[in-house]
């Protein structure tokens, strides 16, 4: 099996297992004594091979930061000693191009390490067989193939590495998982699962993936690519669907496309959609609705975009023919097209129409190539907006949203016990920008910070000089004020390790938080401290090896900077940017929220962008979240697990036989059912 797989169910808390190993009993110390991890199952299964998966997951040969003796060394140095040590270290790196060896300060002093003592909690594992596991996994991969919407890149992995080592006949219910298919094996199969007007997402993927270019104007494709765009066109023409007027939105991009490929149509069907694209005359969907809303043909233009597009873009367009209703009847018209058996989109609606804010500028975000897009409107574009939806219709469509999805929902699932915790899990919508790893939970998120910790933000990488992790407190208001190498104090209650930028053999960087430090030096209106990555050295992450996480450590720690059993959360940053979102902490209920998404970026420095837009992510959970969904999923809600078919719960309730437990990590089986 592939490292994927081990690692995959590594983070669902399990190990795979041959059978009785007389290593056993040390390859159990040895778990307990690094990562606080105890078997609960086949413990004479335990093998050397679990203590690598361990180490490679969690962490425990890391790169010392630039202070070494941090937290307590740097908390002894005065400022100016700090920004000497930083000084010259950039003289040395970025002044005199001496990347050769890792730095440190000049002026800490050794700190005596304390034998560790902190309290944590213990990790319970199970092991399980390699037939279990494989079964674990392709239901897994499965239930990925569900899912309508883009997979990050450690769901992709699990998808393409079931396709190509146990099942290569499948379907998935997104297109873009069929495009990254059906480059990645190069079967032409796959192009049984697309339209017509797919071929141009397989182009721009194609143009990404292997060209490392996103203008799809200027094609330069070699013979084989274009011999596998002809194949997969004739295929289309001769069996699969011919969405012509939908391909007429992108007419310019077809000609060029068709040019370059010089394609010779296969059958007459393929000679007619030849002469349209080459005839302007013909009319795409959208240019005829826009004319319809023109003429302020309010339920013409709606009746048309249903009928060719479907439901889905009638919804997404919703606030553009809502802000065209000039008559109440006509509100009441678009009102009751929204319906739909698509769970995810009624809830990204409902989110969308419960975070407006009518007299904000707005901000637009989308995702491409699994990294996230953002188009904040100018002063001239608010002022320009045809798109107001007045609050009182917002409410309207809210209350139609939680009619529908409780409609489409309720019943799905029997019996279900909904421990309170799953009320702060938000729902795995979007994830096509995050990134996997142990501790991962879908976007907004919430976890309680224990009494008594602080959290440590750390990042560590390999194969290039110099990655930043940086801290930001966001205000209520909306501003915000950076914690980074830029600012040289930060007072107690944020501790930083130092700029460390000669780590490409290995180097690492960390932050720590004490919230009740903290209360006290920032004012009430600090609400969220955000954390992030980016590399200054311009490399992108999918270049480099870079991990991220966080651990909850005592106040008055070990000293050990970096500690396997205190770690909470560790996952690899993969994106082809050089900018990610990781984490954020809520001053005011002490909770962690996960962020977790890369940004379309080759910014270097993270202080020179606005976070506000986070906010809507940050507030997820408090809008529609787990235990919501799993209310709306239920013919009954019971208040005892033993009860229920199925249990919502992240502790160890007892369950009556053939009961389902579904954990705040099982997000494969989140996206099924929102599926």
């Amino acid at each position: 099996m592939r490292d994927l797989v081990y690692d995959f169910l590594f983070s669902k808390g399990l190990f795979v297992g041959a059978g009785e190993n007389e290593q056993a009993p040390a390859v159990l110390a040895s778990l307990a004594k690094l990562f606080n991890i105890r078997i609960v199952s086949n413990l004479g299964w335990a093998n050397l091979d679990m203590v690598e998966v361990a180490k490679r997951n969690l962490g425990i040969n890391v790169p010392e930061p630039f202070y070494r003796q941090f937290p307590t060394s740097v908390k002894n140095l005065s400022i100016d000693k700090i920004v000497i040590d930083r000084l010259l270290h950039y003289m040395r790196t970025y002044g005199l191009g001496d990347f050769s060896r890792p730095g440190y300060s000049l002026f800490e002093e050794e700190v005596v390490r304390k034998c560790f003592n902190e309290d944590v909690d213990v990790r319970d594992f199970s092991i399980v067989s390699e037939g279990e596991a494989l079964a674990l996994f392709s239901k897994a991969a499965k239930a990925l193939l569900a899912s309508s919407r883009p997979l990050n890149e450690r769901q992709y992995g699990i998808v393409l590495a079931y396709v190509q080592d146990y099942c290569h006949d499948v379907r998935s219910n997104c297109k873009d998982t069929v495009v990254r298919l059906l480059l990645d094996t190069r079967d032409p199969s796959f192009a049984q699962q697309l339209k017509l007007s797919d071929v141009m997402r397989l182009v721009e993927q194609l143009q990404f993936q292997s060209y490392e270019s996103e203008n799809v104007k200027k094609l330069n494709l070699r013979n084989h690519d274009r011999k596998l765009l002809a194949g997969v066109l004739d295929q289309i023409f001769t069996e699969g669907v011919c969405d012509t007027r939908t391909c007429l939105e992108k007419r310019k991009q077809w000609k060029g496309l068709l040019h370059h490929l010089h394609y010779k149509p296969v059958n007459e069907r393929a000679s007619r959609f030849l002469h349209l694209i080459r005839n302007n005359e013909a009319r795409s969907v959208y240019s005829e609705f826009e004319r319809l809303l023109a003429d302020d043909e309010v339920r013409e233009a709606l009746d048309l975009l249903r009928e060719e597009k479907g439901t889905g873009a009638v919804l997404r367009n919703l606030d553009y023919l809502l802000s065209r209703c000039k008559f109440p009847a006509t509100v009441d018209y678009v009102l009751d097209a929204i319906q739909t058996d698509n769970k995810i989109l009624l809830i990204q609606l409902l989110l969308h129409y419960s975070m407006r804010d009518p007299k904000a500028r707005r901000v637009f975000k989308f995702q491409k190539f699994g990294m996230m897009r953002i188009h904040t409107e100018t002063p001239n574009e608010s002022l320009g907006r045809t798109t107001a939806v007045e609050e009182r219709i917002a409410r309207r469509v809210r209350l139609r949203l939680r009619q529908e999805l409780e409609r489409v929902s309720k019943g799905t699932l029997g019996k279900v016990y909904i421990d309170k915790d799953m009320m702060r899990i938000a729902l795995p919508l979007q994830e096509g920008t995050s990134m996997g790893g142990v501790g991962t939970l879908p976007r907004g998120s919430r976890l309680k910070i224990p009494e008594g910790k602080k959290v440590r933000a750390f990042t560590y990488w390999e194969r290039v000089n110099d990655i930043d992790l940086s801290a930001f407190v966001l205000y209520e208001d909306g501003s915000q004020d950076e914690f980074s190498w830029r600012t040289w104090s930060y007072g107690e209650s944020i501790t930083y390790s130092g700029d460390q930028v000669s780590g490409h053999e290995g180097g690492s960087e960390y932050f720590d938080l004490d919230l009740d430090l903290f209360e006290i030096e920032h004012p009430e209106s600090a609400r969220y401290v955000l954390f992030c990555d980016n590399v200054y050295s311009g490399v992108p992450f999918d270049r480099c090896l870079c991990k991220a996480g966080y651990m909850t450590r005592d106040r008055d720690d070990s000293g050990e900077v970096f500690e396997p059993k205190t770690v909470k959360s560790s996952f690899t940053v993969t994106c082809p940017s050089t900018f990610a979102y990781l984490f954020g902490i809520d001053v005011r209920t002490r909770e962690f929220v996960w962020l977790n998404m890369a940004r379309d970026s080759r910014e270097r420095i993270a202080g020179e962008t606005s976070m506000s837009f986070l906010w809507d992510y940050l507030e997820i959970a408090e809008v529609i979240n787990l235990g919501d969904f799993a209310w709306d999923l239920a013919t009954e809600v019971v208040d005892d697990p033993r009860e229920a078919d199925v249990v919502f719960s992240d502790k160890d309730e007892p369950l009556r036989e053939g009961a389902e437990l579904i954990r705040s990590c099982d997000m494969e089986r989140m996206i099924q059912l929102l599926n």
